[in-house]
């Protein structure tokens, strides 16, 4: 399983982005795939799930306002994971990265947890400036 991130960039204040996560080699018909973040001397956090399977599909955020407000997790395509981000604050600022779990492990539960993800990504670097 590969996964791979794309759409981080520069931008000002308040601008938006879109980042993609496109996974390969996944088989399975239900997943479960977060994005994450880690800001320059912090921790890595969560800031989104998404589940699809037999019980539906399901999203989740990280227990913030200003991630539930500004930030859409969504699904283009069979294989691609989204995050769409609108009015970015530079403590946006951060390497996103995008993970799943094995697909034997997959849960409708989705945990915002980087324990229950088994595959990374390597990161799209998003600067708010």
């Amino acid at each position: 399983v590969q996964l791979v991130e794309s759409g981080g960039g520069s931008v000002q204040p308040g601008g938006s982005l879109r980042l993609s996560c496109e996974i390969s080699g996944y088989t399975d018909s239900s997943s479960c795939v977060g994005w994450f973040r880690q800001a320059p001397g912090k921790e890595r956090e969560a800031v989104a799930s998404y589940y699809n399977g037999h019980q539906g599909t399901f999203t989740y955020y990280a227990d913030s306002e200003s991630v539930k407000d500004r930030f859409t997790i969504s699904r283009d395509s069979a294989n691609t994971i989204s995050l769409q981000m609108i009015d970015l604050k530079p403590e946006d600022t951060a390497m996103y990265y995008c993970a799943a779990q094995a697909p034997w492990l997959v849960s409708p539960l989705c945990r915002l947890a980087e324990i229950e993800f088994n595959y990374w990504g390597q990161g799209t670097q998003v600067t708010v400036s």
